[in-house]
């Protein structure tokens, strides 16, 4: 492969415009495709059997409308003190809303509006109302003048002291990330600068992510009304894309000028570096997005489209890296190197880097082998004692509760809290299949039960097989009594009394989130495992490097639920809501941090690899590794963090909290995991670490990422005119 990639390499070098050009003429289809599309909906959500999926697919079937997908607000009212909103003033405000809803401006959208005296959606105090409007589509399709007439529906009420604010979905916005991901790449920028000492080497890995992301993320937006993609799939293919983009363009770069310092020319230079670490980044790709790809294991659409998307992110990419990155090069020339080292590289002076001197990364090293039980116990210990919060994690969704205080839809949760019960954010919905009896019987059984605040009588269809219960519990919905009231309910029923809405729905996928965590991590670490064997050419290199994975991503968690579920260090974060971990944090870090975390375990072992391979001792090759790579891959490391910390500016609290373990992950494994266990372990294991069984050393493939057969190839046609010759025609074929 090594010799595949350095003939790609070198010839990109060469047609460097014709490369160039059509990576351009992707960018502009790509965006000329997202321009004329639809704008992405917030895409539909389904949790594949559960019960909560089959109540809403039979209530789809028996009652037609009832559930579908539009857009749901409700304009809560509260009286000013002493007062009511039965009084003849506030009744008369809460009327207008009601008529400007159904007649003003975006009522063409308008399914339906429910006067809260006529529905009896008034408080027993008298003190809070609220109106229910249902919209024909969801909220991401709504005009801008229906979203503006409903923000403004309750501005007249508000002026005669009745305090109006609106919840539900109607007006949840698009995630922005606001000024943080700015900040992410300015701190990236800042990175590259110094790494490379240059400002056109720090930008080329700039330029080409964005490149890759802006070709990604076009892509995502214009095929997302056709496949059906969230409206947060492509912020998180931004975050993972730019990421990735920058890290293996750095790599490839970086070795390029290793290249040039060791005098060779420029072509030769780019196609050496894109055989070596080349190789290098097509494994670590292929990391990602088999963790990416492999959330599919989960069967829940939403997410297999959000891990297809963005693994398709990640593989735009490897080929930039691969192609782009090289053209581009060819295109810089020397101002790729520092003022004070181009005339030593393209003069006739000694190579610049002929004699390698002593860096931070070869005294790290050298520390490490002194002292590797030490540095191992450190590691792990400290690792150990951040992950423990982990035994305390609290899964959930977030509502309207989890939004900052300062929001409309925060305030309308609250008053209804306050007005109706904090079981009223989260009513259950239970469908029964069957006539009026068995649904007169049920209504009978749920009342008797514990946490449940009241349970109105069953709406039939028009057919009379079929029964709509609204339950109203005690609770607010992600508590645990909640949660224990639903399966009481569904315990206490048989096939035809099913419980679904917002939350059972998310109840059932907090669940199918815990049964699938283990079979996906199994499946991902298995593969991962076997394609570092062929990578290493070992078993326990792969071993250590899947276990130290494991280590680093439950550090991480635990640092989540410390911020975001008990609040320590909460206002230094922004995190204004405490609350449990979303459902699908733990088996989306699992997925995305295992392929960030063998990316630098690609990286930095392949120079010890190569190192080894080429006749070093065990601990000289560790030494070697860090004084080739442990600059770039801690420059890799804090572009990562702050593309993700830059997340956390976002003001959806899914993306915020996604962005902030995303970062502390990659902290954790890349400073204490990869740079300080890893050089630890395979002090202490020596020769050892490289061991493979002759049998199975015969069965696996050589995939030569340290680029063995790429030198004996150079060498061969050094030694040889024709193979020279042979070897140019390969490069301009």
């Amino acid at each position: 492969m090594a010799t595949f990639l350095y003939r790609l390499g070198r010839g990109a070098f060469r047609r460097r415009g014709l490369v160039a050009l059509l990576w351009v003429a992707l960018l502009l289809a790509a965006g000329l495709g997202a321009a004329s599309a639809a704008a992405p909906t917030s895409g539909s959500f389904s949790i594949p059997g559960s019960e909560a999926q089959k109540a809403f697919d039979l209530l789809d079937e028996r009652f037609p409308g009832m559930a579908a997908d539009g857009a749901n607000a409700r304009i809560v009212i509260k009286a000013p003190e002493g007062a009511k909103v039965t009084d003849p003033g506030p009744k008369a405000e809460v009327q207008k809303i009601v008529s400007a809803l159904k007649t003003g401006p975006g009522a063409a959208e308008i399914a339906s509006v429910a006067d809260p005296y006529e529905v009896q959606a008034v408080s027993q105090d008298g003190s809070t109302a609220y109106i229910s409007a249902k919209y024909t589509v969801s909220g991401m399709e709504l005009k801008k003048d229906t979203r503006e007439a409903l923000k403004s529906s309750g501005e007249a009420a508000k002026a005669t002291g009745l305090n109006v604010q609106i919840g539900g979905d109607a007006l949840t916005p698009v995630p922005e990330t606001g000024s943080g991901e700015i900040i992410g790449v300015a701190v990236a920028a800042i990175v590259l600068v110094i790494t490379f000492g240059s400002l056109v080497a720090a930008g080329l890995p700039l330029l080409t992510a964005i490149i890759g992301v802006g070709i990604g993320v076009s892509s995502i937006t214009a095929l997302a009304n056709v496949l059906d993609l969230g409206n947060t799939t492509a912020t998180l293919a931004t975050m993972i894309g730019l990421a990735v983009g920058i890290d293996y363009a750095l790599f490839i770069v970086s070795r390029y000028r290793a290249e040039l310092a060791e005098g060779r020319e420029r072509d030769e230079a780019a196609g050496r570096a894109v055989g070596t670490a080349g190789s290098a980044v097509v494994f670590a790709g292929l990391t990602v997005v088999i963790a990416l790809v492999g959330l599919a294991v989960v069967n829940l659409p939403m997410l297999t489209k959000m891990g297809f998307a963005a693994a398709g992110t990640v593989v735009i990419a490897v080929l930039v890296a691969l192609t782009l990155v090289p053209a581009v090069l060819g295109f810089a020339g020397k101002m790729v190197l520092p003022a004070g080292k181009k005339s030593r590289l393209f003069g006739k002076g000694k190579p610049a880097g002929a004699e390698q001197k002593a860096n931070g990364g070869t005294r790290w090293a050298r520390f490490v082998l002194r002292r590797p039980v030490m540095v191992l116990l450190a590691g792990v210990i400290g690792l150990g004692v951040i992950a423990f919060p982990v035994s305390k994690l609290e899964m959930g969704l977030p509502d309207d509760g989890a939004q900052p205080v300062s929001t409309t839809q925060r305030q309308a949760y609250e008053l209804l809290s306050d007005g109706f019960g904090p079981g009223f954010n989260g009513p259950l919905m239970v469908v029964v299949d069957g006539d009026k009896a068995l649904a007169d019987s049920t209504v009978d059984r749920i009342k008797g039960l514990d946490g449940v605040v009241a349970v109105t009588p069953p709406t039939l269809n028009k057919a009379g097989d079929a029964a709509v219960i609204t339950v109203i519990p005690k609770d607010r919905p992600s508590s645990t009594h909640t949660e224990e009231l639903v399966h009481e309910i569904r315990d206490g029923s048989g096939d035809d009394v099913l419980v679904t809405g917002a939350t059972a729905m998310n109840i059932d996928f907090s669940q199918k989130m815990n049964d699938a965590l283990l079979p996906y991590l199994a499946l991902v670490v298995g593969l991962a495992f076997l394609l570092l064997m062929l990578v290493f050419r070992s078993v326990l290199v792969p071993l250590k490097a899947a276990l130290g994975f494991l280590l680093s991503v439950v550090a991480a968690l635990g640092a989540v639920v410390a911020v975001f579920q008990w609040g320590w260090l909460g206002s230094v974060f922004g995190v204004e809501q405490t609350g449990p971990i979303m459902s699908l944090m733990p088996i989306f870090m699992v997925g995305v941090v295992f392929g960030l975390a063998m990316d630098y375990e690609v990286f930095l072992v392949t120079r010890m690899r190569e190192a080894y391979v080429h006749g070093e001792r065990p601990g000289q090759a560790v030494v070697t590794g860090f004084q080739y790579s442990a600059r770039v891959v801690v420059a890799a490391a804090v572009i990562m963090i702050a593309v993700f910390a830059g997340f956390m500016g976002a003001s959806d609290q899914m993306v915020k909290m996604i962005g902030f373990g995303l970062a502390v992950a990659v902290f954790f494994d890349a400073f204490v995991v990869r740079m300080a266990i890893v050089p630890a372990v395979l002090a202490l294991l020596g020769h050892k670490a490289w061991w493979l069984p002759k049998w199975l050393d015969r069965l696996l493939p050589n995939v030569d990422v340290e680029g063995e057969s790429l030198r004996k190839h150079l060498e061969e046609s050094a030694d040889s005119p024709e193979g020279l010759d042979k070897d140019r025609e390969l490069v301009n074929a």
